[in-house]
């Protein structure tokens, strides 16, 4: 990540012909909200101050978490109008924009520089425990603080399907949802005057060439513009599903950073596909009979630049440092879900016995382990743990430092991952089933999980008891209990005629 002054920022501003700055921040669920200004209303006192960047993006020792004093400079916004923030009368809230997030928009009409912001509490002054960004912040000075690593790398892979057409609808009396493409083997009796084939199968979506994959041009128009705004590119492809599931994998980056990479490929993509008259959802599982989206993340730790999770001579060529990072994310896996895979929907894609990577063991090259060690390289910059139960519903500033603070758990408290599990657990009989560990099985038992175990969390201030409570309730509240109330077409199918 390049460092940048405000200074910087400023000059940028005049060079490129800014017109308006987009300032970015991210809610508690994991939506990016925004206001706009005119460009010169961007002054050096804006930007946020005491906390920066080196150039690989780790934050700076200088940043004291709670730091407080006169605010001076920021833009105001209604903190109680945005989801899992302030009550009303508490609703003044301040956002100071990080000049090292700055990219010039490549959709919008009128010359636009989006920016991405920390909060703070106007009177006190200290940073805002329920900001996302603060969050991944303190997790990352965390990391070099417990003097284990200077630097954890995060690399995920987002999937997504693009539809043609959405359609929903909830009142009290009816329910409906409809999304359809022209990739979708649904569609390989329609009249489409004519209709041409090649539509991928249910689940044999995986790499078929054009024209069974329809959307190789647009998912490189989407790498195109992330490369062009700094997002490093490794590869795009087709996904396992029909309709138009994809996957774009970015080059893993440290918390932070990647945290802010995933959120603006998140706009790229949607944005990208609009453009084309198309709608790109990050939802884990809107097709039934077909695989969901999933978001597996990659992590190591690194310091003084070397790789810590390598050791030659140990299992897949990891570390017994690695080991104890898995042992960690294994042990606290069901809390982290309520962050990693925080949706009803999530649960609609880890249910057992559907290839659904469920079982809290781990292994090499083992698709069905929540933890998978991938075997494509034996160099040690390439040893990593593969985390397989997130999905891309998940907001990354939490999901990310809550597998972190997991994992660092792990190596502290030496917590022994078990024996590998390296076959099919598809072809083990029940009672050996049996013995192995799963995910919780709603997004309600995740959030009893973090209820019961969130001490992990909370080492170092990196999670707050205040953001805690406010997530579980907020989830409980907007998402669990609305869903348990509403009739589900399927109901009417069974149970009509009781």
């Amino acid at each position: 990540m390049e460092k940048r002054t405000p200074e910087d920022v400023l000059r940028l501003i005049s060079d490129a012909g800014i017109e308006i700055v987009d300032l970015r921040f991210c809610d508690l669920v994991g939506s990016t909200q925004h206001f706009s200004m005119p460009a010169h209303e961007l002054t050096a006192d804006s930007f946020v101050e005491g906390l920066g960047y080196d150039p690989v993006g780790r934050a700076e020792a200088s940043f004291e978490p709670g730091a407080s004093g006169p605010m001076e400079g920021g833009f105001g916004f209604d903190g109680s109008s945005i989801r899992g923030f302030q009550s009303i009368e508490e609703s003044d809230m301040l956002l100071l924009p990080d000049p090292n997030t700055c990219v010039i928009d490549p959709f919008r009409r009128h010359r636009t520089l989006n920016v991405n912001c920390f909060i703070k509490d106007p009177i006190t002054g200290e940073f805002y425990s329920r900001d996302p960004r603060y969050v991944a912040t303190k997790a990352e000075r965390y990391v070099r603080e417990s003097g284990i690593a200077d630097t954890a790398f995060f690399g995920p892979e987002a999937e997504f399907f693009v539809f043609s057409d959405v359609r929903y609808h909830q009142d009290a009396h009816s329910s409906s949802y409809a999304v359809d493409s022209e990739e979708g083997i649904w569609n390989s009796a329609r009249d489409e005057g004519p209709n041409l084939g090649y539509k991928p199968r249910h689940k044999e979506g995986y790499f078929p060439v054009p024209p069974t994959d329809h959307y190789q041009d647009l998912r490189s128009e989407m790498i195109l513009v992330m490369e062009s705004l700094g997002i490093d590119i490794e590869v795009q492809h087709h996904e396992v599903a029909t309709a138009g599931q994809a996957e774009i994998d970015m080059r893993f980056s440290p918390l932070l950073q990647m945290a802010d990479n995933l959120q603006l490929y998140k706009y790229v993509v949607k944005s990208v596909a609009w453009r084309e008259g198309l709608s790109a959802t990050f939802m884990p599982k809107p097709l039934f009979q077909d695989n969901g989206s999933g978001m597996h993340v990659h992590q190591s730790l690194w310091k003084d630049g070397v790789p810590l999770f390598a050791d030659a001579d140990g299992y897949a060529g990891i570390s017994e440092m690695a080991l104890h990072y898995i042992g960690g994310l294994l042990k606290h896996a069901p809390s982290i879900l309520a962050f990693a895979a925080p949706t009803t929907n999530s649960y609609k894609r880890l249910v057992p016995g559907f290839e659904a990577p469920v079982n809290l063991v781990y292994s090499q090259r083992n698709r069905s382990a929540a933890c998978r060690i991938p075997m494509y390289s034996s160099s040690p910059k390439a040893k990593r743990v593969e985390f397989r139960c997130p999905d891309p519903s998940a907001n990354p500033y939490l999901a990310f430092p809550a597998m972190l603070m997991a994992g660092l758990d792990g190596i502290r408290n030496k917590i022994d991952p078990g024996d590998p599990l390296d076959v099919d657990v598809y072809g083990l009989s029940p009672e050996q089933m049996a013995g192995i560990p799963q995910v919780p099985g709603s997004l309600d038992e995740a959030l009893d999980a973090l209820e019961s175990d969130n001490a992990y969390l909370k080492e170092g201030g990196v999670f707050t008891d205040d953001l805690l409570e406010e997530w579980i309730s907020y989830k409980r509240i907007n998402e669990v209990d609305e869903l348990r109330l509403r009739p589900h077409p399927w109901e009417f199918h069974l149970y009509y005629d009781v």
